[in-house]
């Protein structure tokens, strides 16, 4: 019996072991005017990441025409239907999977998480209109076999005004989609999503502020990430779904770990280190938890050689330093 007993036990950690999936090293691909080619994909199979996010467009004029347009002739290729399942299929050729992520587009860069409406009339035409992207979408995740369906991002005032409207709309993209579904919360948004136990995985754009320094050590960002990731780990417990970043990045600039979701801070010089330690200090803090599913670096884009370089200060880390980290950890992931 004793023999009978190791075997079971050893039996056990091993089905456990041989169960666990690998992580999600992802990178968000960004739409581009072009198709996107072999040599473009052949660049996320060089720092060996396994997942991408494809992320078509929408777009609303002002809160007074709340009236979604998308799948226009008038896009760019990779934000319509058409190019977003070229771009699947070409991962998918490649072995990469895929998180489709639609995404909305407010004219002048208004917040998407800001956004909410006055009139009940406008509210309803909005929805109709949101309704009808998001399964256009499902339906073409549905067409490519696509492993994840993002349902929304960042767009917390529609989320929290209109509960009905999102617990409506849940079954009807399942009915469509039988993938994992998940929705991209704001870093400051998540604790506040009602409807995690419907989805698969709890989202995060995991732009959270660590620390002021204007070139921040890993250690410093890892002492920054205490303040956060108690209360991600405890949401994960909670709902009991594992947590996955929807987006992570940081910019090639001073005081990267400030504020990682400013987007116009062009004044800010270029800082390849402070990107490069920040990127560490992610990886160190989060890969290794059981209840961390992985993430997608923000952003990647198609034309890899035109791409970042050492004089861009922005989120890109192609051709800096920061690209070797990531492909480092994703080659050991």
């Amino acid at each position: 019996m004793r023999w009978l007993g190791l075997f079971l036990l050893c039996f056990f950690q091993f089905s456990c072991s041989s169960q666990q999936t690998e992580k999600i090293n992802g990178v968000s691909f960004v739409a581009s005017r072009e198709a996107v080619a072999q040599e473009h994909v052949q660049e996320l199979l060089n720092i060996h990441a396994n997942h991408a996010a494809i992320m078509p467009f929408g777009f609303i004029r002002t809160v007074d025409e709340p009236e979604i347009v998308f799948d226009s002739d008038r896009q760019w290729h990779g934000e319509t239907r058409k190019g977003a399942k070229q771009y699947i299929e070409m991962l998918h050729k490649n072995g990469v999977k895929v998180m489709v992520k639609p995404q909305i587009w407010i004219w002048r860069g208004v917040f998407t998480g800001s956004f909410e409406l006055k009139t009940e009339e406008d509210w309803a035409i909005f929805e109709n209109s949101y309704e009808r992207f998001i399964l256009n979408y499902a339906e073409m995740a549905a067409e490519t076999n696509t492993d994840i369906f993002c349902i929304g991002t960042e767009l917390e005032k529609f989320v929290t005004n209109r509960p009905d409207f999102w617990n409506a709309l849940i079954p009807k993209v399942r009915k469509i989609y039988k993938g994992k579904l998940t929705y991209a919360a704001n870093w400051d948004e998540y604790k506040r999503t009602p409807f995690w136990s419907q989805l698969d995985f709890i989202g995060i754009d995991a732009y959270f502020p660590l620390c002021e320094h204007e070139t921040p050590t890993v250690e410093q960002c890892r002492v920054g990430w205490q303040k956060h990731k108690p209360s991600i780990e405890q949401l994960a417990e909670t709902v009991d779904r594992p947590v996955l970043f929807t987006e992570f990045g940081y910019r090639s600039a001073h005081q990267t770990a400030w504020k990682p979701w400013l987007v116009d801070m062009h004044d800010n010089p270029a800082n390849m280190q402070g990107q490069v330690n920040a990127t560490k200090a992610i990886f160190e803090e989060f890969w290794s938890e059981d209840w961390f599913a992985g993430g997608y670096v923000w952003k990647w884009f198609i034309n890899h050689k035109e791409s970042g370089g050492e004089n861009d200060n922005r989120f890109t880390p192609q051709n800096k330093p920061a690209q070797n980290v990531i492909k480092e950890f994703y080659r050991k992931s």
